[in-house]
Formats: structure tokens, C-alpha cells, sequence
């Protein structure tokens, strides 16, 4: 275990900050008192935090008044420190004790894992999901950044220009989602990006989702889906009836002609060669999402976009805590880990009903469920509206009222297999907002861009994610 700590190496640290108090803002934006292995070397550098806080000076006379106080003093620890000769470079010493302390934390983790799988006994489940936050934990600990300096971001900047000077000045700088105006007002879904799509139920942002990864899909972009809500069979059914363009309906109960099976046959040999991953699991925290993802990143780097279907589903690190701090939670680590993993995290999520009172349904920001932390969290939030719902909805109403007075009424309403409907931009950290016309094909759960009063799907060749 003498490889887990060096005594000589905290000495000198100690040493130096008391003989050049200087150096106590950069040793401290990298160690904590915990991080010593010797008790009394936790307590002169706690010591020292408490001087700094309190604007006393970080020398002999006070830590040891700081010390007696909190009933630490050792003056033969200190004595062994003030003995020691300081070091001319700190830096290197720092991140020798830092490495130290976090093979520590990993050993004790190992007894974490003992007490919880076999003293305590507990579900395996809830066994790993307490190991998975403590080493989630150590890593956000030790993998502290420093600042980037102007050199080094004004040459990556501009590799990033010639990059896409290279593409051909599209406008795309990240994941092309497959329609035209969305691409136009987000510059595609671009790597580190938290997205949300949210709605009402039955709006279709199910199906919305499905088609931006069924188009990742077709440019040979790996996709990761967590379905909380559904099982892959049916996400497959509904993937499969937007690529054929078979209805959903007839899909389920194989009721097709001869060549729709052929198209079918095609579509499903064409799925089984990408790179599409579901974990259908229905109940899932943030810390198995982490750790899942991760992995799965690390065994195919190809893997391009990862959906949550839907974020109000999955569950904190640990039960208990008000929904709105638990949500809260769940939307910062998405976006840490969009941010980790350099790619793109689209989460849908659901709305509140209070939308349903006002006459303009359209969505708003305020409409997100627990919409603080979601809000203030993502870098796009979109909102999928059919109107044609709430005009059927409002149409039944009608009629049920008419038949409760004894009055014929005749309906107006006609169902269309084809429906306008809109993608609302709430929220764009790094662009415009706006209103994207779609139409929607319900048979297929398909949406494609409405252009010039027409439908039509739009692709971009060539595109490749930064």
C-alpha cells in the first residue's frame, strides 16, 4: 500500500504553501484536505482553507491558533513540515497527491462494493447503482480542466473553419436531422449538444425522434436509444413503416401486399446492417444511462446520437428526493455527459396540461414539466404541435354537447391522413428561434418538411459530424 501515498511528497507541499502562501490558490484548485493521506496533514491543509476564508495569513502563528481552536493541533507534524525545504516546482508534486488520493478512493471502493453486495445484502440493482455514483463521483473529482489558453483555441477555432470551408459552406456543423429548415435554424444537432423534444401526448414526438434517427441511421451514423416507454420491437415496427412507407396498422398484423413484403425484407436486411443499439429495459437511472452509454461509446466510437425516450421516466441516483431536484439532476447529467462523450443527447419530454386551458395550445417554454432545471439545462428545446387534435377534440365536444341537448349536429371535422403540423424552436442557445412547417403522415408516423405548400424529404450528401 506505500504505492497509495507519499509522506515526503505532502511535507514539502505543506511547506511551501507556509513559506510562499502564493501557491495556496493553485495547490487548492487541485487538492482537498482529504486528498493527504496523514490525519495531520488533512488538518494543517483544512487549517490553511480556514485562514484563507477568514483573510489570516497562511503562516506558523496562525495555523496553529486555527488548529488549537478546532482541537488539531499536533505540533510535532508541524514541526516536521516548517522542517522541511520547499519546492522550487509544485505542480508536478500536486498531481503526484492527487493521483495518490483517488487510488485510494478506488481501494476503498472496492470495500463499498463488499459492504453493499454482501454485508448489507442488498438488491444487486440498488448495489450497483450506489458503486456506479460513488465512482462517478471520483472521476468528476479527478478530472478537474484547466483553463484552455488563446493559442491553443485560436488554432483549434480555425481548424474548425477550414472544416467547414472543406463541406462546402453548408450550414450544417453537427448532426443533419433530415429536415431542411430545422438544419437551417440549429445547424443540425452539434456534438456536446442536450436536446429536448417535448409535447403533448399523442402529438407524435415519438415519431418525430424516430425519424431524426432513422436519418442518422441512413447516413451511416451509429444511433442509441433508451426506451423507458415502449419495447425495440415497436420502435422497429415504427421505423420500419416510415422507411417503406407501409402503414403502421398493416405492419403489426403482416396484412401487405407482395411487394411491400419485398420492401419490407429490404428495410429490415438494410437496419440489420447499421449501427442501431435500444435498451428497452423501462426503468433506468441516470448513473445506468451513464455508465451504459460510455461503454457503448467506447465499443463503437461510431455512434453518433444517443435519444432518451422520455426523461419524466427515468429516475435519480437515489430515491427520495422532491421530483423537481431529481429532474434537475437528470438533466444536468445528460447534458455533462452530451458534453463528455462529444456528441449530441436528444431527451423527450412531456408537458404540463395547464397548456390545454389557453386558447393558442402552441407550446411554451413555461409548459415543461419541472421546466427550470430542463430549460436552463438544454441548448435546444423543440415542441411538436398538430393542430388538427385539439380540432378534433374540440369538434367531439361539440357533438357530445349537441346530443346532451337533444340537438342533431353535424360535424364539419375531416380526418386527414396527411395533417400540417409544426416544429416550434423554443429555445436555441446558438442560433434563432422559430416555427418549422411539417406534415405528418399518420399511417407511416412519419414527418417530413413542408416546403412551397408541398411535402418533400430532403437530404444532404456528404455530411460528416465535427
Amino acid at each position: 500500500m506505500d504505492n497509495l501515498h507519499n509522506i515526503n511528497i505532502e511535507r514539502s507541499i505543506l511547506s511551501s504553501i507556509i513559506f510562499n502562501p502564493t501557491l495556496f490558490e493553485e495547490v487548492s484548485a487541485k487538492l482537498k484536505a482529504t486528498d493527504f493521506y496523514l490525519p495531520s496533514h488533512r488538518h494543517i491543509f483544512a487549517a490553511m482553507i480556514t485562514c484563507e476564508r477568514e483573510e489570516l495569513p497562511i503562516d506558523e502563528e496562525f495555523l496553529k491558533k486555527v488548529l488549537s481552536r478546532e482541537g488539531n493541533f499536533d505540533e510535532g507534524a508541524l514541526l516536521d513540515i516548517l522542517s522541511t525545504n520547499p519546492l522550487l516546482a509544485i505542480k508536478a508534486y500536486t498531481e503526484e497527491i492527487k493521483d495518490k488520493a483517488v487510488k485510494r478512493e478506488l481501494v476503498a471502493l472496492t470495500g463499498t462494493i463488499n459492504d453493499t453486495a454482501i454485508e448489507k445484502d442488498l438488491p444487486a440493482r440498488e448495489a450497483v447503482d450506489i458503486v456506479q455514483q460513488e465512482l462517478y463521483q471520483i472521476m468528476q473529482e479527478s478530472g478537474e480542466k484547466e483553463f484552455r489558453e488563446s493559442p491553443e483555441m485560436s488554432h483549434a477555432t480555425l481548424e474548425h473553419i477550414k472544416e467547414m470551408k472543406a463541406r462546402g459552406n453548408t450550414m450544417i456543423t453537427g448532426l443533419d436531422v433530415g429536415f431542411y429548415n430545422l438544419n437551417r435554424l440549429t445547424t443540425g444537432f452539434n456534438n456536446g449538444d442536450f436536446v429536448v423534444i417535448a409535447a403533448r401526448p399523442s402529438m407524435g414526438k415519438t415519431a418525430f425522434c424516430l425519424n431524426i434517427a432513422g436519418h442518422c441511421l441512413d447516413e451511416n451514423k451509429g444511433v442509441a436509444i433508451f426506451s423507458l416507454e415502449m419495447p425495440a420491437e415497436q420502435l422497429m415496427l415504427r421505423m420500419l413503416s416510415a422507411k417503406t412507407s407501409i402503414p403502421l396498422q398493416n405492419l403489426k398484423i403482416g396484412n401487405m401486399e407482395d411487394d411491400e413484403w419485398t420492401r419490407l425484407s429490404d428495410a429490415i436486411d438494410e437496419f440489420s446492417r447499421k449501427k442501431f443499439f435500444v435498451n428497452d429495459q423501462g426503468n433506468i437511472n441516470i448513473h445506468q444511462v451513464r455508465a451504459q452509454l460510455r461503454k457503448l461509446k467506447m465499443k463503437h466510437p461510431e455512434i453518433s446520437l444517443c435519444v432518451i425516450d422520455y426523461l419524466q421516466l427515468m429516475t435519480g441516483s437515489s430515491g427520495g428526493k422532491e421530483r423537481h431536484l431529481e429532474v434537475s439532476e437528470i438533466s444536468r447529467g445528460l447534458k455533462l455527459l452530451a458534453r463528455e462523450l462529444n456528441m449530441p443527447i436528444v431527451a423527450l419530454s412531456q408537458l404540463n396540461r395547464s397548456l390545454e386551458s389557453r386558447d393558442d395550445k402552441r407550446p411554451m417554454l413555461s409548459d415543461l414539466r419541472e421546466s427550470g432545471a430542463i430549460e436552463q439545462d438544454a441548448d435546444i428545446i423543440l415542441f411538436v404541435y398538430r393542430g388538427d387534435i385539439y380540432k378534433e377534440r374540440e369538434e367531439k365536444e361539440r357533438e357530445e354537447k349537441a346530443k346532451r341537448d337533444g340537438k342533431e349536429y353535424k360535424s364539419t371535422f375531416v380526418k386527414r391522413p396527411i395533417e400540417d403540423a409544426e416544429i416550434l424552436v423554443g429555445k436555441n442557445r446558438n442560433g434563432p428561434i422559430g416555427t418549422v412547417d411539417v406534415v405528418f403522415h399518420k399511417s407511416y408516423t412519419k414527418f417530413v418538411d413542408k416546403m412551397d405548400g408541398a411535402e418533400q424529404s430532403y437530404s444532404f450528401s456528404k455530411i460528416e459530424i465535427s
